[in-house]
């Protein structure tokens, strides 16, 4: 897949009158940072905001300016970003390997730590760590005040619980399997072109917007340069329709 491909997939769109809604996540924020500044410079020369995951135990003071003067929208993070899990078992915070109790509250923890450094910034939307989280974890979330939940993949349903609204993330551009280097052009191109021709197809949900995931802090030149690429180019098309975050989570 190449840039044509994407732009074909998006006339499709054009031509059927119907709009292709995007947005973007990038995860695992915690202090300002070079590469922080790459990714608010960036999103702010294409007008497009950014649901910034942030770690609430790791966060630090000096987070809450830079928040203030970038075009983002923080999300928690789960708490600490801790795997829990067993060897051999897939890396998870939030996935059902301690009691509920003690995660519910670091859950509530996090929220509050993350008001207070972020504000009126806040969206109160869960980014569980690895993107899993039990089943039983999910109904105790608006109970904390969460509203939404984001993942990665298609969404089963609109609301995994009753008051819970979930939008994923469906490209990811790091190999985290191959190096966690870029994934490369076709890779990441056929990622989002897939999630596109299935919602216009109606295989998945067409109403859930097609997410980028991004992680700021390990991106290699390769990455920045496809990412400044691809808002260019969808940024321009008239089909496209980047969402900010509260707007796609809690609409």
């Amino acid at each position: 897949m190449n840039w044509p491909d994407l732009i074909g997939e998006l006339d499709a769109w054009r031509d059927e009158g119907r709009t292709a809604s995007l947005w973007w996540r990038d995860d695992d924020a915690v202090a300002p940072t070079p590469a922080l500044d790459r990714l608010a410079g960036l999103a702010g020369e294409h007008a497009v905001t950014v649901g910034l995951a942030v770690i609430p135990a790791l966060a630090q003071p000096a987070l809450a300016a830079w928040i203030g003067s970038a075009p983002v929208e923080v999300l928690p993070h789960g708490w600490q970003h801790r795997n829990h899990a067993g060897p051999g078992e897939k890396k998870a915070e939030l996935a059902g390997h301690r009691q509920a109790d003690a995660v519910v509250a670091e859950l509530a923890q996090g929220l509050r730590r993350l008001g207070e450094i972020a504000g009126d910034r806040l969206r109160p939307v869960l980014v569980p760590p690895w993107n899993r989280i039990g089943r039983d974890l999910r109904p105790a979330l608006p109970r904390l005040g969460f509203r939404g939940l984001s993942t990665f993949g298609p969404r089963p349903a609109v609301e995994p619980s009753p008051g819970l609204r979930q939008v994923n993330c469906h490209v990811d551009v790091v190999d985290w399997r191959g190096g966690r280097g870029f994934v490369g052009c076709d890779r990441a191109l056929a990622s989002v072109i897939a999630h596109l021709a299935a919602r216009r197809a109606r295989s998945v949900d067409s109403a859930e917007p097609t997410g980028l995931l991004t992680h700021h802090a390990v991106h290699e030149e390769s990455t920045w340069t496809f990412l400044a690429r691809f808002m260019e180019r969808t940024r321009r098309h008239p089909a496209v329709r980047w969402l900010a975050p509260g707007e796609a989570l809690l609409r």
